[in-house]
């Protein structure tokens, strides 16, 4: 006889290896997958011109000299010329770089950098070779 209330034993673990498989293929083959569709692009006016921003390089030497386009001047004086050179640059807008030499003090770039922030410019960038 049958013994009828015997439970069958299910093994699933070759079918949970074989999903498995599947499923990493498809991981690693679906991005490499690409999709191209041919595109025509509408032509745009060309009226109006994009603005560059302007930008403004300071470079300050190891001897206290302040570079400003073919201009220099000495630490002592770059406050005062500055803000009259500066006249002609939006001050919102403008980007100003400072690129130091690694032999000056600190309280040096900090005197330009603080020039720079009294004459109302708000987007002041110190440069490294970084």
């Amino acid at each position: 006889m049958y013994d009828w209330d015997e439970a069958p034993d299910l093994n699933i673990t070759p079918l949970v290896d074989i999903m498995l498989v599947l499923l990493a293929i498809l991981m690693v083959t679906t991005p490499a997958v690409v999709y191209e569709e041919k595109i025509t692009l509408p032509d745009g006016t060309k009226s109006q011109v994009v603005q560059k921003i302007p930008e403004i390089e300071l470079r300050i030497t190891k001897d206290r000299k302040v570079y400003f386009k073919k201009d220099s001047f000495k630490l002592s004086e770059f406050a005062d010329n500055f803000i009259l050179l500066s006249q002609k640059f939006p001050l919102d807008k403008t980007v100003v770089y400072i690129k130091a030499d690694e032999a000056l003090q600190y309280r040096d770039v900090m005197f330009v950098l603080k020039s720079v922030k009294e004459a109302g410019f708000t987007k002041v960038s110190l440069e490294t070779n970084g």
